[in-house]
Order: C-alpha cells, then structure tokens, then sequence
C-alpha cells in the first residue's frame, strides 16, 4: 500500500536543541531501503519502552543482534507492514538520523503484520515450528493490546536515537505524521503505549492526543512488569 502523492513533501521545524539554544532543523522524509538498520533499531527502541524487553525480544527469544537482523528483513520485506521502511517517516539533523514513526492507516496495520512475518521467517530459512513458536511466545500481549478502530490513523513505533532524546524532534516527527494521516483523508489519529512509559503519555499529550482506553492483563504484568497498554488518540 502506498502513501498518498502528499506524503512527498518534506516538513521542517526550528527546534531549540541544546543548552547554548543553538537551533537544529529536523528534515522529516519517507523511509527508505537504506534505512533498513535504523528502522529495525527504531522498532526495538520503542517496543522496549522503559523496560529492558519489547515485544521482539519475548516472541523471538533470541539475542538482540539476531531480533535486529530479523528485524531488518522484515523492514525491506516484500509485504509491507507496520515494521516496512516504507510506512515509517524518519527525522535526520545534519545529515544524521535522529529519530522514526510509523504512520499508516490501522487497518492496514492488522491485515499485514502476520503475512510480513511470515514471510521473513521463510526468507531467513526458519522452519514451521520455529515461527509457531515465535506466535506463541508473543501471544503473551494479546489480552491487553489496544490499536482502535479501523478508521482510525495509526501512529506507531515512536523512537529516537539516544544521542537526539529530549530535544523535541519526537515533535516535529508527530507533527509530520498526523500531517500524513490528515492527506491520506483521516479524521482521527491513535497511538499506544505500555502502561508506566511517563515520557512517551506527556511526549503524546503535548502532542494533542488524550487518553481514550486501556486494558490490562495479570499475565502480561507478570511477565513485562507492566500492566498492559493504553491508547491515546486525537482529531487530525
């Protein structure tokens, strides 16, 4: 699925950056092959959240430079998914990527992840069993996970480099995505996040979105030391 031709445009935003309030100007573009690496990166950043443990790292219980390897087909895979470079807008400073998000429409998102992954785990020569397994171990996050409608225009997988944090680029990357939902003919945006990630609840709150809902699960709590997700949404 392609974005609209409107997704071409490039946003920039003057940002206060450092203590001498020296001025960067984020470029925010498409994902691109290239980006590959930081994509994967990006993704396991921010399934991780606070915590030392994402999604990535329970469903395929493996060390991180194997998640990340996997990772980076799944971003360069034929199908393309909430984990494809083509779906992510990333923030570059000086040539330097700073910081990703995926923006697409939700449904698309529900429809594609299990082709994606099912496809990189042949490419990446695993068996049946092996990628049962991963849809096994996984399945930990299902009773809490909440995405919205499929109206809705999803934001997702929202990280920057360590060395950009707390210097507002994750805002100028917000601004671009709900800009894109809004040419692509959306009239909501929603984004979720695991309960206790303070830092992203106030990133997204001065970013316009509000709570909408939450669910939590006893088993994932056990397990992540969180106690499920919570959804944040806004008009666009």
């Amino acid at each position: 699925m392609e974005r609209p031709d409107e997704m071409t445009w490039v946003a920039r935003t003057s940002l206060a950056m450092t203590s001498w309030d020296e001025i960067m100007t984020p470029e925010i573009r498409r994902g691109r092959t290239d980006d590959a690496e930081f994509i994967a990166r990006t993704i396991l950043l921010a399934q991780r959240g606070p915590r030392p443990l994402g999604w990535f790292d329970f469903a395929f219980d493996g060390p991180e430079p194997e998640v990340l390897a996997f990772l980076e087909r799944l971003a360069v895979a034929e199908q393309s998914s909430w984990y494809h470079v083509s779906q992510f807008l990333v923030a570059e400073i000086n040539g330097e990527r700073a910081a990703a998000l995926c923006a697409m429409p939700s449904r698309f998102a529900r429809e594609t992840v299990r082709p994606a992954i099912d496809e990189a785990a042949r490419r990446a020569g695993m068996s049946e069993a092996d990628l049962a397994a991963i849809y096994t171990r996984g399945a930990y996050a299902r009773p809490c996970w909440v995405q919205g409608s499929d109206e809705d225009w999803l934001i997702e997988h929202v990280a920057s480099a360590p060395a950009f944090r707390g210097r507002g680029v994750i805002q100028a990357l917000l601004v671009g995505g709900i800009a894109a939902g809004r040419a692509a003919g959306f009239a909501h945006a929603s984004i979720t996040f695991v309960i206790g990630n303070d830092k992203a609840e106030r990133c997204y709150a001065k970013a316009g979105f509000s709570f909408a809902e939450e669910k939590r699960d006893a088993t994932f709590e056990a397990l992540t030391g969180t106690p499920g997700f919570r959804r944040f949404a806004r008009a666009i």
